[in-house]
């Protein structure tokens, strides 16, 4: 049972590990898997009318087949800053452009480079385990605090302490779950 003085510090840091899911979820879709995805550009800034933009916000983005994402600019003109922030991205992607439009061609993966897109989402995960961690850190350290100032009996601390425990695995187990599903993801041919 938590108190009623650590039900706020409790939902805020169920919200904040909800966000680290999130945001590993995020970095998931910047790994190419077989299949085409706009998400795959999410990460590439354009040098455009004077600051770096997220290419979204300089062309559209489409996948017309499995293997193919093809980058039209709103701005004609930006054609040639487009082309050259996704060969500066190091996507492994050869932008090919009629003029108008630019059509990125995505090979199929080899046996090694997709055991290297595994060990990256490995990291990836890695990080969002370390996220939820250092949110059960910061929750800990308040509640030895309050323990601290007698706001906590020593019975209450632990309970709270064991139930943020409960909360942390439950999030965790999420990050190998989601690690999992990517993992296969980029293992099926």
């Amino acid at each position: 049972m938590i108190p009623d003085v650590l039900k706020d510090l409790f939902k805020a840091s169920e919200t904040k590990m909800a966000h680290a899911i999130d945001a590993l979820e995020g970095h998931f879709n910047t790994l190419r898997t077989g299949r085409a995805s706009a998400a795959l550009l999410d990460d590439v800034r354009v040098e455009a009318y004077g600051s770096q933009m997220p290419l979204a916000q300089v062309a559209s983005l489409a996948t017309p087949d499995s293997r193919t994402i093809t980058v039209t600019p709103f701005d004609k003109s930006q054609l040639h800053a487009v082309e050259k922030a996704i060969l500066v991205a190091n996507l492994g992607l050869n932008p090919q452009s009629d003029g108008k439009m630019i059509k990125l061609y995505l090979p199929p993966l080899t046996e090694e480079r997709r055991k290297e897109l595994v060990k990256k989402a490995h990291g990836m995960s890695e990080d969002g385990r370390v996220a939820i961690r250092n949110v059960r850190k910061h929750a800990k350290e308040t509640i030895d605090k309050m323990k601290k100032d007698k706001k906590l009996t020593d019975d209450a601390a632990h309970d709270a302490t064991d139930e943020l425990q409960k909360l942390t695995d439950k999030f965790v187990a999420k990050v190998e779950e989601q690690l999992k599903k990517k993992e296969k993801d980029i293992m099926a041919i």
